[in-house]
């Protein structure tokens, strides 16, 4: 392997954050990209209220729900992801992993080891809840077919399946050309939701009163649990609200902000004041309100719509899932896995297989499970919930450790966050056993799969540390070693000294090549390294040299291109025809003390096993790497 632990860059380097087209450009890819899962809550989220309301509630109830809504899209998507969060980039980068490197939280050990935990769940439970947006989108939008008829019911789930299915399998072609058409579909999408709803209002203006918070609060605190219950359905209508600040390396902040607060929240405001409408003059309501809004003759059209909204929505938790598990592989947090870029432009265009039929899998499973979204909507949230909890204690690490702001406006700003995010996640726990167990679940297991990993990562490199050979010593054990003529790169993760791998090769094969290279990767907390900070190159002398590579987290490494680029700094490096030297390694249980837990080492060994090792990442000539099996003990 060649990987080694991520390092904290120094406070004067400076890395550029990612470059975006032009403002309006952004702003309209932002919709098709960033407010899908938001977009499409219209769908749901009432549709859901209603259920645990039993379909009862007076005209005063109902201005209660469409209160809670509206402060709900205010306060938590607009003044905390827009204003607040999407502060805290990483050189141009969000999302929770990239602000858990932001606070320097890297180790499970120590004083950093609480906002690491935090960091890393949260990435987790997201994992959880992305296996759930397609299935409840795609359910949602096909269920509107029932409004006109009930003879279509029993084929909506499986439908459902095959455009999930469909969905899936068309990523290994990446999404270039259909991501063209993302952002002007759903303006068409948010136009359409937006004019459905004026229809809606002017049946009953008297929605307007849910402008008035204390509307919202008043109703909470008078239904006891069943207030719980509803606040865990209004929920439903920021689930996506992670997307925003995760996105933002790939479209900008400013472009995501545009499109918010000019498009996307008047047109959701407005659509569910429309829905709201229709329930102020009745007394019980079943079917979902959101197709209701639509003329009969309207309904098929708008199912097409809803259905095409809703796979832009899932083509968006799915390529973040992909972005995610490429930033925790790369900050040393998940094991190696295969990445093709899909684009030679846009560098966010990727495809992980793995990670891809998991989901696919997964996803099935749940549309077949659960059926129909208003059964699935019982495990929709739980994990975005406890996501966004996690965020505002790193948000609050953000502001007293990097911003230095005062402690009263800190934990103020942060407190407030706290009440709301504490609000949802305790209503949330309510539908634990109607499915929120899931998602939580799915995530625990990828977090304790993300610490194994770690920790057996850790242990290797503590047993290896122990063969490390120094520059004096390594001169001795060549002292009338024959050298032939050519270039040898030995792929390491030590950060210092030389591998003792270069050693055991002069002692099987009894010479050396007269250049040698140990050759080491640091991904670091940033997610671009500038090209003059990139390399260090240590000459021992008598041929040979240490060269030390840095990427970023979001970074494509290349060491063939990198080496070529600073060749001439290694004297005789041959590059076109060097024989680059790596390991295949299996690990055992150390005799005495072992590193890690019983049952934590067969689940290291296992994933170390299948993982894609490090020559298969750097884009390495195949015809000229040799790979070494060894044993080592942790």
């Amino acid at each position: 392997m060649s990987v080694a632990t991520p390092t904290a860059p120094s406070d004067d380097e400076h890395a550029e954050g990612p470059e975006h087209p032009a403002v309006p450009l952004a702003a309209l890819a932002a919709l098709g990209v960033v407010f899908g899962d938001l977009g499409t809550s219209p769908l749901y989220t009432l549709q859901t209220v209603i259920s645990s309301t039993g379909g009862h509630f007076t005209p005063q109830s109902a201005l209660g729900i469409l209160s809670l809504i509206i402060w709900t899209l205010i306060l938590t998507v607009s003044l905390k992801y827009c204003i607040f969060v999407m502060r805290a980039d990483n050189h141009g980068e969000g999302g929770i992993l990239a602000l858990m490197s932001l606070v320097g939280a890297d180790s499970l050990k120590g004083r950093m080891a609480v906002l690491t935990t935090m960091g890393l769940l949260g990435a987790a439970l997201i994992y959880g809840d992305g296996v759930i947006t397609p299935a409840i989108s795609v359910l949602s939008a096909l269920e509107g077919v029932n409004v006109i008829t009930a003879t279509l019911k029993p084929f909506v789930m499986p439908l459902a399946v095959v455009i999930l299915v469909a969905l899936f399998f068309v990523q290994r072609f990446g999404t270039s050309t259909i991501g063209k058409t993302f952002g002007p579909i759903m303006l068409i999408w948010f136009a359409v939701i937006a004019l459905l709803g004026v229809g809606g209002i002017a049946s009953h203006p008297a929605v307007f009163a849910a402008i008035d918070p204390e509307v919202g609060l008043k109703f909470l605190f008078n239904n006891g649990l069943t207030g719980g219950l509803i606040l865990g359905g209004v929920f439903l209508c920021i689930t996506g609200g992670e997307a925003l600040y995760a996105d933002m390396g790939h479209i900008g902040r400013g472009p995501i902000r545009l499109s918010w607060f000019a498009i996307v929240l008047p047109a959701l405001l407005i659509n569910y004041a429309g829905q709201t409408a229709l329930l102020m003059g009745k007394s019980s309501f079943t079917g979902n309100p959101f197709y209701l809004l639509a003329p009969r003759w309207g309904i098929y059209p708008l199912v097409a719509l809803s259905t095409v909204a809703a796979i832009i929505a899932s083509q968006a938790i799915i390529t973040g899932s992909f972005s995610m598990t490429r930033q925790a592989m790369q900050l040393g947090w998940l094991p190696g896995v295969n990445i093709r870029q899909t684009s030679d432009k846009v560098y966010g265009q990727i495809y992980v297989p793995v990670v891809n039929w998991l989901m696919m899998a997964a996803t099935i499973a749940i549309t077949v499970f659960f059926g129909s979204s208003d059964r699935l909507a019982g495990a929709y949230g739980t994990a975005v919930s406890t996501t966004m909890l996690l965020t505002t204690g790193l948000l609050l690490a953000a502001m007293r450790r990097v911003w230095k702001w005062p402690p009263l406006v800190s934990y103020s700003i942060a407190g407030l966050f706290l009440i709301i995010d504490l609000a949802f996640f305790l209503a949330n726990l309510l539908k634990i056993l109607d499915g929120g167990w899931l998602p939580l679940t799915v995530g625990v297991l990828i977090f304790l799969i993300m610490t194994t990993w770690r920790d057996g990562l850790d242990a290797i490199r503590a047993a290896l540390a122990k063969d490390e050979t120094t520059g004096k010593r390594l001169h001795a054990a060549l002292a009338g070693v024959p050298r032939v003529s050519g270039t040898a790169v030995f792929l390491t993760r030590s950060t210092s000294g030389l591998p003792r791998a270069i050693i055991e090769h002069v002692h099987y094969m009894g010479a050396l090549q007269e250049v040698v290279v140990a050759l080491t990767v640091v991904f670091e907390h940033r997610p671009r390294i500038p090209d003059a900070s990139r390399f260090s190159v240590e000459v021992f002398g008598d041929g040979v040299c240490r060269v030390t590579i840095r990427y970023g987290f979001v970074e494509k490494p290349d060491l063939g291109a990198c080496l070529e680029v600073i060749k001439d700094q290694l004297d005789g490096v041959d590059v076109d025809n060097a024989i680059f030297f790596g390991t295949r390694d299996s690990v055992a249980p150390h005799i005495g003390a072992p590193h890690l837990a019983a049952w934590r080492l067969p689940v290291f060994a296992f994933i170390y096993r299948n993982a894609v090792k490090a020559v298969d990442r750097f884009n390495l000539p195949a015809s000229r790497v040799i790979e070494v099996s060894r044993q080592i003990e942790i």
